[in-house]
């Protein structure tokens, strides 16, 4: 069984376990934690991740972060200057602001309720730009059912490090790996 069907696996332990409503929004996220050399294989298997959920009684919703960068420079006032000097360009806390309202939005719609997975995709086009522990802990409060971030990154220790080259940080999120026996059945 390859990483990508264990994490799948295990993920899907995970969402079949009974969700208790009295929990925290910091209890409420959960990462699914991943090799980054893996994202394009965690991509292909969205649908199934999806199925897995809905198979569970959830309901899913998708934010996909991924074109949020080109989005932005192409909306830029100045984005002329950006592509002219590209070593000029810095990034300011707008994109994740962004970035929040995105996955803030889908967490408080009409389609997201206590029994909602709202998955977080795309993270790994964001390195460099922003830090994935200032947005969910941005976002925690608005979660009413789980926040699923796929991590293109490290869980070792309770230390998770996005694409294993940023210093790491401590989160209390539950952590969804490809370790086979992560989760007892």
């Amino acid at each position: 069984m390859s990483a990508v069907e264990r994490l799948l696996a295990n993920y899907t332990r995970q969402v079949r376990l009974p969700w208790s409503a009295n929990m925290s929004g910091k209890q409420r996220v959960w990462f699914a934690v991943y090799p980054p050399a893996e994202e394009r294989r965690i991509r292909a298997k969205q649908p199934q991740f999806e199925a897995t959920t809905l198979e569970a009684q959830h309901g899913w919703l998708n934010v996909d972060l991924t074109n949020l960068l080109p989005q932005w420079i192409a909306a830029h006032e100045y984005r002329e200057s950006i592509f002219a000097e590209p070593e000029h360009f810095s990034v300011s806390g707008e994109l994740e602001h962004l970035a929040v309202e995105r996955v803030r939005q889908a967490c408080i719609s009409e389609d997201a309720n206590a029994g909602t997975v709202v998955a977080i995709t795309g993270l790994a086009t964001l390195f460099d730009f922003m830090r994935v522990s200032s947005l969910v802990e941005r976002v925690e409060d608005s979660v009413r059912g789980r926040l699923l971030v796929f991590f293109p990154g490290e869980y070792t220790g309770n230390v998770y490090r996005f694409m294993d080259a940023r210093d790491g940080f401590n989160y209390m999120a539950v952590p969804i790996t490809a370790i086979e026996s992560f989760v007892q059945p």
